[in-house]
């Protein structure tokens, strides 16, 4: 018999980033929460629950499961099942009860129950050996796809769309009635928004639950629903509370006196935890793994509760992963984007408080007013991947604008506050302006060296159109602004930390990086620091 067993069960990060809404993410992370609490509670009644801890605790349970014993996939894949199925069973009673009539959908819910996920189970001598072994076993996947009859969703465009004909036998492309479908769709979403929302079924509702437009599928529809009080409470998970209504970005008519609000989100989580969690084993024992892992839970949750009473609200924090959003109330002044700057400075500090030894990886993108949620929630996703990409331990911030286009600059940890070292011609600096009370004649003025970059990529002086890009007037340039960052960019060992190139990268794109690093820190300094 092996000493230890490591599950999981995917697919997790498809699960979550299908989403449009807040609450398509809050609910995704209810769902799997649940999922992992069951099959830990399961485990724990013939094994010992090395990892994750605080298993009582459902919100932010991670999906990897540690244990010390034996525990067969076919336990964890029909405990992992029988719990889904028990979310499902809820949603689709629920909608059968408040929206009565003749439903042909129940064998498409049985087949979501049966083929919605897929369980891994690694087995070893030791913690390390049972993880590698999980990790070969994921390479080999058992998959099964459902085919649909009829148009897809409208959110994955792939999956069918959930409404009580969805199992109908005449359901066929060359049926007449197939021609009245959409109609008929159209009417059951519109019934169950209004019910969602606890309305007559004739009603106007708000679209928060449910939009009336939207064709969801059967696992987004689940999304949905499980945030509603009464499911939730059913399924025992925790409530969402308050909506994400509060979040305020736009009015619904733009005027000259309100033209929406930019708001920060950021998405972030630690470096190598998987490695991290073999070392522990390796050279302090089981015992190790399991209090890094209630640290890291109960970090995720002092977090989430200090966060919502200082900038705005986490959206998620399943231990060393987050997800949360910066803004002010409508009735509110608007949060200034040198406000979140303040507060990306502050994180890491912030971070080491769980009081372990691994680093944390951040994507943060400040988005303008009418950026759709879905497209800033994949910018999140984006910049996090690139802050990872170029050696981690840093942040990737992101200023997207309503046309779609942005800006992007990373940087690691540790010199995040270059920006404030700028001093422009008039030699005013941010240490000069928060030392007079903040005295806005005192406020240093980043349109100097904006303009002036704008001047010289015009005039093609970094060659950045003809790939040869000249790193030493780039560098002097900075140097006019940021007087003690010549020195480090002269520095190899210090350039690669701050750029993120790799030893394998040759001279030209070691330039390229350069070069464009400076650029993209005064158009990302400027549009975060100039309106302080």
């Amino acid at each position: 018999m092996s000493k230890y067993t490591a599950i999981t069960f995917a697919p997790v990060q498809g699960f979550i980033e299908k989403s449009r809404k807040l609450r398509d993410l809050y609910g995704a992370s209810q769902i799997l929460s649940y999922l992992s609490q069951r099959l830990m509670k399961e485990a724990e009644k013939t094994t010992e629950v090395i990892s994750p801890a605080l298993i009582n605790v459902q919100q932010g349970m991670p999906n990897r499961i540690l244990l010390k014993g034996e525990f067969s996939e076919t336990q964890a894949r029909e405990t992992l099942l029988s719990a889904w199925k028990h979310i499902l069973f809820a949603c689709r009673n629920w909608i059968e009860e408040e929206l009565p009539g003749e439903c042909h959908w129940e064998q498409e819910w049985r087949n979501w129950g049966n083929n919605a996920w897929e369980v891994f189970r690694g087995t070893g001598e030791t913690i390390s050996a049972a993880m590698e072994d999980l990790e070969s076993q994921k390479l080999s996947h058992n998959w099964v796809a459902l085919n649909w009859i009829g148009e897809s969703s409208s959110l994955t465009g792939t999956d069918g769309i959930a409404f009580p004909r969805l199992g109908a036998q005449d359901r066929n492309p060359n049926n007449r009635q197939w021609k009245g479908e959409n109609e008929e769709i159209k009417d059951f979403y519109r019934r169950l928004s209004c019910i969602s929302e606890n309305l007559p079924v004739n009603g106007e509702p708000e679209g928060k639950y449910v939009a009336p437009n939207e064709k969801l599928s059967i696992p987004e529809l689940v999304k949905r629903l499980v945030t509603r009080p009464k499911i939730a409470t059913n399924l025992e998970m925790s409530p969402l509370g308050d909506s994400f209504s509060d979040i305020y970005r736009r009015p619904k008519q733009i005027t000259e006196q309100k033209k929406g609000r930019w708001t920060g989100w950021f998405m972030g989580d630690g470096d190598k935890v998987g490695d991290h969690l073999k070392t522990l084993a390796r050279e302090k024992g089981d015992a190790a793994v399991t209090l890094f892992s209630h640290k890291m839970r109960q970090w995720g949750n002092d977090f989430a509760k200090s966060f919502q009473q200082e900038l705005g609200r986490v959206i998620y924090a399943g231990g060393d992963d987050f997800l949360g959003v910066i803004y002010s109330g409508e009735d509110k002044e608007a949060i200034q984007p040198e406000r979140a700057y303040t507060w990306l400075l502050e994180l890491p500090q912030k971070w080491l408080e769980h009081g372990q030894d691994i680093n944390l990886s951040v994507g943060f993108v400040w988005a303008a007013a009418s950026v759709p949620q879905r497209e800033i929630l994949q910018h999140c996703r984006e910049s996090q991947k690139v802050a990872k990409s170029l050696g981690r331990d840093r942040v990737t911030i992101r200023v997207v604008f309503n046309s779609g286009q942005y800006v992007e600059w990373t940087c690691p940890w540790d010199d995040l506050g270059i920006l404030r070292t700028y001093r422009d011609r008039d030699r005013k600096t941010y240490w000069q302006w928060q030392n007079s009370s903040f005295d806005r004649n005192q406020q240093p003025n980043w349109n100097h060296i904006y303009s002036d970059l704008a001047q010289l990529t015009a005039r093609h002086a970094f060659n950045l159109n003809r790939d040869t890009y000249n790193v030493a007037l780039a560098i002097k340039f900075l140097e006019i602004y940021f007087p003690d960052i010549a020195e480090k960019l002269g520095d190899y060992d210090a350039t690669q930390k701050l750029v993120g190139f790799s030893d394998d990268t040759d001279g030209d794109e070691r330039a390229q990086a350069t070069v464009e690093w400076i650029c993209n820190l005064i158009k990302v300094g400027w549009y975060l620091c100039s309106n302080i």
